[in-house]
């Protein structure tokens, strides 16, 4: 038999020829551990994308098992009371939600002592010995729905603990036949997802990624911004490369100003504590509102390779000029410090305006506004991308708006003529309504694409290490001001579009707002 030699990562060996007849599975048992498994994030969100990968049998009963960890001492009924509904649809898929529950299994323990990680270890060790999991092929998967200060010391349990059967390159001693040894790739992994905050600041962030990075390589860590699992954010490089007319218009030369918006219409609803720590531009501006600016101004990648994509992404934020104090409009809104866990004397915003510009090319000169807020008067998510003025034309500018929540939509603001016998004109749209346009498809929770991609191994939709050292270098300047109390933000009452001076800020950088039109999502 001809054997196909190649060298993997780490001077590994892998003979794929060996793979069929040699009964080597294509993959191991895969558990899924849920780090923080009674927290909210873990109730709301964590484990009701597991559910839906189970549901939609991305996930199979007979290769998965979950297991829930945290300090809180239950038993496995009791966490699966807790979620189950945040699963349940009444009647309509209780056999499911039944079946899924089983599924999982919790462990109680700490995050810094192994008498924990030891319990944990066995239980996982106990279920891949009852699916015949071959050692080196097991896959596990470490979700740290858990405040960034214990990643840490969580990381090195898991490394002491778990990560030690993987071996070099995830390759095990196999002997093929008498007096012959080969290494053998059984698809075995350890990967862990981290959530954001990934620090307050550039020092604080390194910080974490050294820690992380001592214990785990790149292609282990998984930091998840679950902006870039949203269906339109997704959409956003198809739009722009595979449709021929974006081509030429993508520029300076066509387009006056970009805005990319995130509106609340509530306040921190009990959260107080935890936002005061961080503000409205840690916890939406510096992530995620940043990666979709990315996906909007970056180059054609070389290929639609993870690591392509995101080489484009660094180099929009390299090429990035410091912010200008005079292009930032702060707020905090009236009732904000009434909240008994936030200081009286609290300089934190609750909304920002802001004015990123960026030193390349295609967008010398062209404002984007970044702008997000909470206890507006409306909740939005949106990317605004307004065109320049056709010279002589009174009626209005042309405008992409890709709206990511709620309502997802795609429509294309441009003067047409008005019915009638009369020559005037009018400003309409071009409307893909997703609701209406695709009737009867649920779009997917970014949650359970992003799982999905860590299990499959893409980290397309993952935030590398330099490309977040380059967000902090573009924040932390104006976070520092702000945290000493250099930049104060505006009062301004709830249910309000904030503070004036945002609306003037939009105006001086060249937004210029058409009255008398409003979109409407369309009706079913």
């Amino acid at each position: 038999m001809a054997a196909s030699w190649c060298i993997e990562k780490r001077g590994s060996i892998r003979n794929d020829s060996f793979r069929d007849n040699d009964n080597i599975p294509e993959t191991g048992c895969l558990s899924i551990i849920v780090l923080g498994a009674s927290g909210d994030l873990a109730k709301k969100k964590t484990f009701p994308a597991l559910f839906n990968l189970y549901r939609q049998g991305f996930l199979q009963s007979n290769e998965v098992h979950i297991f829930g960890y945290a300090r809180t001492k239950i038993s496995d009924d009791d966490l699966r009371s807790r979620i189950r509904g945040y699963l349940s649809r009444g009647k309509e898929n209780e056999g499911e939600v039944l079946e899924f529950l089983q599924l999982i299994k919790y462990v109680s323990g700490s995050y810094d002592s192994g008498e924990g990680f030891t319990l944990l270890d066995k239980a996982i060790s106990e279920h891949e010995f009852s699916k015949n999991s071959t050692e080196g092929s097991s896959r596990r998967l470490f979700y740290f729905a858990l405040p960034p200060s214990v990643y840490p010391s969580v990381c090195r349990m898991i490394k002491s603990y778990f990560d030690f059967k993987e071996l070099p390159a995830y390759c095990i001693t196999y002997v093929k036949y008498p007096q012959v040894t080969v290494l053998a790739d059984l698809g075995g992994w350890t990967r862990i997802v981290v959530e954001k905050p990934f620090g307050k600041d550039l020092a604080s962030s390194e910080q974490l990624s050294s820690q992380i990075g001592e214990l785990f390589d790149e292609p282990q860590i998984y930091r998840i911004d679950h902006y870039l699992g949203k269906e339109l954010v997704q959409n956003l490089l198809v739009l722009r490369f595979a449709n021929r007319f974006f081509l030429p218009l993508w520029n300076r030369d066509n387009i006056d100003n970009i805005q990319i918006v995130f509106r609340e219409d509530f306040g921190t609803e009990g959260r107080g504590g935890y936002f005061d720590e961080y503000g409205i531009i840690r916890d939406i501006i510096q992530n995620h509102l940043l990666q979709v600016l990315c996906l909007v101004a970056m180059e054609k990648p070389v290929s639609q390779k993870p690591e392509h994509i995101r080489d484009e992404k660094v180099k929009v934020l390299q090429s990035m000029l410091p912010i200008k104090d005079e292009e930032v409009v702060l707020g905090q809104y009236e009732g904000y410090k009434d909240d008994p866990t936030v200081p009286n004397n609290s300089n934190t915003p609750t909304f920002a305006t802001m004015v990123l510009r960026i030193h390349n090319e295609r967008w010398e000169g062209v404002p984007f506004i970044m702008k997000a807020g909470k206890a507006l008067n409306s909740r939005k998510a949106e990317i605004r991308v307004q065109f320049k003025d056709v010279p002589g034309q009174k009626q209005g500018r042309n405008e992409f708006v890709i709206r990511l929540q709620p309502s997802e939509a795609m429509y294309m603001k441009l003067t047409v003529k008005k019915p009638g016998l009369e020559m005037s004109t009018v400003q309409s749209e071009l409307d893909l309504s997703y609701g209406q346009r695709y009737q009867g498809v649920v779009i997917p929770e970014a949650y359970e694409r992003l799982i999905l991609d860590t299990i499959r191994g893409d980290q397309q939709h993952f935030v590398r290490r330099d490309e977040l050292k380059a967000a902090w270098e573009i924040f932390t300047p104006l976070l520092h001001r702000i945290d000493n109390g250099e930049v104060k933000p505006i009062p301004y009452k709830p249910g309000s579009r904030g503070p004036a001076e945002a609306d003037e800020l939009l105006q001086h950088a060249g937004y210029v707002q058409t009255h008398g039109y409003i979109w409407i999502p369309p009706t079913l």
